[in-house]
């Protein structure tokens, strides 16, 4: 695993680091501008917000602000977790790149840091800090859903390259990414976990052609791709042949801990995404009406409290991972915490709105947001890996209760009974 190579000596004194880091937000960065869901621009305004964010990431670059914990050779400031922790609370409040937060600094430049080579990192990790290079996760499949090791696109050997075939579904932002993480079978006459093995994937290589999937709020963000023999180099293979679970193990560890990852401007309570679980409910309860009604005040109360004990929860189990009293496993309680929060949060959120959520002209379109949350609240349980996941790998690898039986762990992975394809 890469990690800072700085010395204790060398690493800035955290007040100095604070005192360079305020001044320099003061006089670069605007107060944060009033962000748009997805569904909420078309795909030129998209593309617009994409390039300027692209632009502030550069800023950060050129300041010695972006990649804060990545080692200095590959273009970070090789400086501590504690100092992205102090970069996030005087940066809240002002603008910077959220969308290119998740999943391109982690969980994909984060599986890079961890298992490229020297060479792909040189090649990836400074145009990633430098907002030249985004990522996407090519993860999960249409016949296999959270399961992400029973893959079933293939990539076959063909000398100094791979043939990849298949497909891939629920790449958020993939239509505007520029490569793709993917996790594919190079061996179907091993045991389901063993035959596979990660690749760097350009998102619009010969080859693969991208669908765009539209959700019930309008959103176009997610998309499926279907790879028809796209040449892969070997030497963008991350990890060895028929390992790649050993990387996707990290790969899933950082997926469900990003409300914890130093690689994310994090502004102090929030999560991955930039909000908390009562994030703007007493303004919404003032712009419902609601704000003197005790049934919205104890919502927005039990909302409160859920943030603050989320808060706490997250360093509780940074701390305890990062001690080693807690195995890395054990972020799979951030995930089943932040998930249910979220969608209590986005229900309370609704009811809050009152008929405003139900139907709404678009100069509501702060209380409508609240209705497209609600109907698709589930998905704050299912992307980044289920919560149904997260309870079983809380229950199986943190506290050590008996592995749910499964009829897919033994023998070759081509004899393990199929439902139809989904391609």
């Amino acid at each position: 695993m890469t990690t800072t190579e700085t010395s204790p000596a060398e690493v800035e004194d955290l007040d100095a680091f604070r005192e360079r880091a305020r001044t320099w937000i003061r006089a670069n960065l605007a107060p944060s501008p009033p962000r748009m869901g997805f569904g909420e621009m078309n795909d030129d305004e998209e593309l617009e917000e994409m390039t300027r964010q692209r632009g502030l990431q550069r800023q950060l670059f050129d300041a010695g602000f972006a990649g804060i914990v990545v080692p200095k050779e590959y273009g970070g400031a090789g400086l501590t977790p504690a100092h992205a922790q102090v970069f996030g609370e005087e940066i809240a409040g002002y603008d910077y790149p959220m969308m290119l937060g998740v999943p391109n600094f982690t969980p994909c430049m984060a599986v890079i840091l961890d298992f490229g080579t020297h060479e792909q990192k040189l090649r990836h990790v400074p145009p990633i800090l430098k907002g030249e290079h985004v990522f996407v996760q090519f993860l999960s499949e249409p016949s296999s859903a959270s399961d992400a090791a029973g893959a079933r696109t293939t990539a076959v050997r063909d000398g100094d390259e791979w043939l990849l075939s298949g497909s891939k579904i629920w790449s958020s932002g993939a239509w505007r990414a520029d490569y793709g993480l993917c996790l594919a079978r190079t061996n179907w006459d091993v045991e389901k976990h063993r035959g596979l093995t990660v690749f760097l994937v350009p998102a619009h290589a010969p080859g693969v052609e991208m669908h765009r999937i539209e959700m019930l709020g309008g959103s176009k963000e997610f998309c499926q791709e279907f790879f028809t023999d796209v040449r892969i180099p070997d030497a963008d293979r991350i990890g060895g042949v028929d390992d790649g679970w050993t990387v996707g193990i990290r790969w899933l560890y950082h997926e469900r801990s990003f409300a914890l990852s130093p690689h994310l401007i994090r502004s102090p309570g929030a999560g991955a995404f930039g909000s908390t679980p009562d994030a703007g409910l007493v303004k919404l309860a003032r712009e419902s009406g609601r704000l003197d009604d005790p049934l919205a005040r104890d919502m927005i109360g039990e909302l409160r409290a859920d943030s603050l004990v989320q808060g706490e929860a997250m360093k509780r189990i940074g701390h305890a991972m990062g001690t080693g009293y807690l195995n890395d496993q054990g972020a799979a309680l951030s995930r089943l915490l932040a998930g249910v929060n979220g969608t209590r949060s986005s229900t309370y959120s609704f009811r809050l709105a009152g008929e405003a959520a139900m139907a709404w002209n678009p100069d509501d379109i702060g209380l409508g947001r609240r209705g497209i949350g609600f109907l698709s609240r589930q998905a704050g349980e299912i992307g980044g890996g289920t919560t149904e996941m997260a309870r079983n790998v809380i229950s199986e690898r943190v506290l050590g209760m008996p592995r749910e039986r499964a009829g897919d762990r033994e023998g070759p992975y081509r004899d393990v009974p199929k439902g139809p394809s989904a391609h």
